[in-house]
């Protein structure tokens, strides 16, 4: 679990930078066991009451692209539903733009926009057009408002030839663009999409990355997003939480998360020379202690040098200058420090219960 003085000092830090538009505060949900007086009278087998998200506690800024990520299982739906208002917690508190999501639930729902990566509440029968104009209307929109932000929003996410067509005819990538479209119809401040890019193309994909970066840059608009596309949430959030069985494990930006997780990185030079032996020699000559790795390269005819080292240390430069000093020709130079999957991989390997540690 994430220690809290790491938390606390994280959030003072953050509310120096700015106003906050959303805090969790120690956020618990627990699902019951349904109809367990039933079951315990007529002796009937039931599974334990399931504890979605445990402890929960950070603050996110207005203007802020915030992410979080875990296995299946792990508690995002449960807590974005949470701050939707759709989830009610067992304990603890959360507000949104100083709404209380449960005494003020009206107030939380006006500031907030929610995409789901599962939709399930358009009408099928009704066109794309009809299903944003009934919910503009839920949101108070006068018609022609509702009209003119309409055709902006089609025209933002490229569904002009989509518009008359039945919802139950449109693509499920369609269907998810539709869904992050109808969650900004009434401009809400807070938007929380989960998952918003699942299902769609590669173009897609990156007008919609391309979209959400820009609601931020232009205004005060605050994305909150899960997402399983590690890459996606690398280029987008200003920074990120791991959740794992229900309790934030880290959070910080994601170069951080990385150079925490490991401060090594892999160095792999390709080069062409004429005596691969005496290069060897003269690293060894060099380096008593440090282990490389020289093999022939197949598809450029060279040779590969790999080796790790630590961030900002010296030997790099060093293994350059013996490379040039044997008469080395560098083909390519690439380094490769450790990715958020490595870092989720590394929560999760080092949370493992005790019961699934013996069943493993």
């Amino acid at each position: 679990m994430l220690d809290q003085q790491q938390l606390d000092s994280q959030n003072v830090s953050l509310s120096r930078n700015g106003n906050l538009a959303i805090r969790i505060d120690q956020i618990s949900k627990t699902y019951p066991v349904p109809f367990l007086r039933l079951k315990k009278r007529f002796k009937r087998k039931f599974k334990p009451p399931v504890e979605a998200v445990r402890n929960v506690s950070f603050d996110i800024n207005e203007g802020e692209i915030f992410g979080l990520i875990g296995p299946n299982g792990a508690g995002k739906t449960t807590l974005t539903k949470i701050i939707a208002t759709l989830v009610q917690p067992t304990a603890g508190q959360v507000t949104v733009k100083g709404f209380d999501s449960v005494m003020d639930d009206e107030d939380v729902r006006r500031n907030v926009g929610l995409a789901g990566a599962e939709e399930r509440s358009f009408y099928w029968r009704l066109t794309a057009e009809q299903n944003l104009l009934f919910f503009a209307r839920l949101h108070g929109l006068s018609t022609a408002r509702a009209t003119t932000r309409i055709d902006e929003l089609f025209h933002l996410f490229d569904l002009n030839d989509l518009a008359r067509r039945r919802f139950a005819e449109l693509s499920t990538g369609n269907k998810q663009r539709l869904a992050v479209a109808r969650a900004m119809l009434a401009e809400p401040p807070v938007l929380l999409l989960d998952e918003p890019t699942r299902s769609l193309d590669p173009i897609a994909a990156a007008r919609m990355r391309a979209t959400i970066k820009s609601l931020t840059q232009e205004g005060h608009v605050t994305v909150f997003l899960t997402s399983h596309n590690l890459a996606e949430v690398e280029e987008l959030c200003d920074r990120v939480a791991i959740i794992s069985r229900g309790e934030i494990r880290a959070l910080d930006t994601p170069r951080k998360l990385r150079a925490t997780h490991s401060d090594n990185e892999q160095v792999s030079i390709a080069f062409k020379v004429d005596d691969a032996m005496q290069v060897e020699t003269a690293l060894r000559g060099a380096f008593s202690t440090h282990q490389f790795t020289l093999s022939r390269s197949e598809t450029t005819e060279g040779w590969t040098l790999v080796f790790s080292r630590k961030a900002n240390d010296d030997i790099l430069d060093t293994v350059l200058r013996v490379l040039h000093r044997t008469g080395c020709t560098i083909q390519n130079l690439e380094t490769r420090r450790a990715t958020l999957l490595e870092v989720l991989e590394s929560y999760e390997e080092t949370n493992v219960p005790d019961n699934e540690e013996k069943r493993a």
